[in-house]
């Protein structure tokens, strides 16, 4: 019953379709907000991402349901809680046949394509082109899967994935609106820099955040039991495999000229390190700056990607038509508290980057203080081209906050679940964020945790056992099951 009423409201949408923006939805790997220019970086400079900030909006509030790059996908196509859709950890797989905001759209009479990261283990559905790297994808001369079968392309593939989305955008019908889904590899570990940008930040002593040897000492014991830490496991030059931190010597990827270009660079690397003999903290300051090192590098070769993407548009005519949003999978780690990657419900990990340029609608310059999710999205784009929704979505459309609206029953708090407790032996956990506390619960150890964040910000201090936050705990506990059953997770 659901799927017909779904079917005829798209038959009473078809007639507006034309009239629709394009969408371009520009979707990196693991950049974390700290690392662009508009959310106030002090490492790095993003001038093409910070333009949509100035010509558009930044959410300054903008979550993820789940922090790991298959179920975040998931979440954003469907618009559901992992639970629902099934797409849990990463292993898990869309399944063939789900309804997305992709063929909602492709049936309301959108062109769609998709090219780059997929990685939800089934190939697309309902786009009328797609290039899709296998699982993770690789940095240099990839492969991609394609309609017709497999095809390897030579080159970098920030560079490879930009080129293939305006050649497509170039080839499409101009006679109807299009959703084109930029999705880069980039900056996912193991942070392999493009030759363009090889040399990028060689003299950068980058700023080490206050938290880096943090002891976990004010924390629950999930906290202390991970393997996520630059000094202990991050792994080294001396490491030769493909895929490691401290960068493969010679990569196998690379064709001739390509190995000379990284041979330079990283074989100076393990001749320093080898030189230095480090140990303890000097080990861990010299991890950090080279991984942050590579980490901007491909942020650069990205924002290069968005520059080149603005600058197509303005050339054919297009921008004006033609919304432009820009996001990450989740947030990531760049030191605090002593880390790299994601999963937690902290700051750094929950938290995305969000902008969103949509000419003669949102005002620019626009800042948008509402907490918003990566569940969000799917009926932000489908309101946008005049879709209906499926009923079953659990977002909100951002089309209000974008039109400068502040709806008086926006949500208050943010829901969240992570559930993958293998790699990096990150503790299941869910929890709930409002504007001031963040309350999660560990349930394979009971363990709770409780930060206040206005007086402390970095999360360095659970208060759930102090006396003075009983009133609040009870609250907050109170208030997490209520959003529980509001998305019906009973896992």
């Amino acid at each position: 019953m659901q799927t017909l009423l779904v079917s005829l409201a798209l038959l009473v949408a078809l007639p507006a379709a034309a009239k629709s923006p394009n969408i371009v939805f520009i979707f990196s790997d693991d950049h974390a907000y700290q690392a662009i220019g508009a959310y106030g970086s002090k490492v790095n400079k993003t001038p093409s991402i910070d333009r949509l900030a100035k010509e558009g909006a930044r959410f300054a509030n903008s979550f993820v349901t789940n922090s790991l790059c298959t179920p975040s996908r998931a979440a954003i196509l469907t618009g559901k809680f992992g639970h629902l859709s099934g797409v849990r950890i990463l292993s898990d797989v869309l399944k063939p046949g789900t309804v997305t905001f992709a063929k909602l759209m492709h049936d309301a009479g959108y062109q769609t394509a998709v090219v780059g990261k997929w990685h939800l283990k089934t190939n697309p559905e309902s786009f009328d082109h797609f290039e899709v790297l296998p699982d993770q994808g690789q940095y240099y001369n990839p492969e991609f899967i394609t309609s017709t079968g497999k095809i390897t392309e030579k080159g970098y593939t920030t560079e490879i994935i930009t080129k293939k989305v305006v050649d497509w955008i170039g080839k499409r019908d101009p006679n109807k609106p299009f959703l084109a889904m930029m999705h880069h590899k980039a900056p996912h570990r193991s942070w392999e820099p493009g030759p363009n940008e090889l040399t990028m930040y060689a003299n950068t002593k980058f700023p080490e955040p206050p938290t880096l040897f943090d002891d976990y000492a004010g924390r629950a014991s999930p906290a202390k039991n991970q393997k996520m830490e630059i000094g202990r496991d991050m792994t080294l030059p001396v490491d030769l495999k493909i895929g490691t931190d401290g960068k493969a010597r010679p990569h196998p990827r690379l064709d001739d000229e390509q190995r000379k270009l990284w041979n330079e660079v990283y074989d100076k690397r393990a001749q320093d390190f080898a030189s230095r003999k480090l140990e303890g903290k000097a080990l861990t300051r010299w991890k950090y700056q080279e991984y942050m090192k590579d980490y901007m590098r491909c942020v650069a070769a990205v924002d290069k990607s968005v520059g080149q993407l603005l600058d197509y548009l303005d050339k054919e005519g297009l921008a004006k038509d033609t919304v432009v949003v820009y996001g990450s999978d989740q947030g990531f780690y760049l030191g605090e508290h002593g880390w790299f990657d994601k999963r937690w419900i902290y700051e750094e990990s929950v938290r995305t980057p969000l902008l969103v340029r949509w000419p003669g609608v949102t005002k620019p310059g626009t800042v948008v203080n509402e907490m918003v999710q990566n569940l969000d999205y799917g009926q932000t784009f489908l309101e946008m081209g005049g879709v209906p929704a499926a009923e079953d979505m659990q977002g909100l459309s951002l089309v209000p906050l974008l039109k400068g609206q502040h709806p008086k029953d926006w949500r208050k708090a943010i829901y969240y679940h992570y559930y993958d407790q293998g790699a990096h032996d990150v503790a299941v956990q869910y929890g709930m964020r409002n504007d001031r506390f963040t309350l999660v619960h560990y349930p394979k150890t009971q363990e709770w945790e409780l930060f206040d964040r206005q007086k402390d910000p970095r999360q360095m201090k659970s208060v759930y056992d102090d006396a003075k936050y009983t009133k609040q705990v009870a609250s907050l506990k109170e208030y997490l099951t209520r959003l529980r059953e509001q998305y019906r997770d009973t896992d």
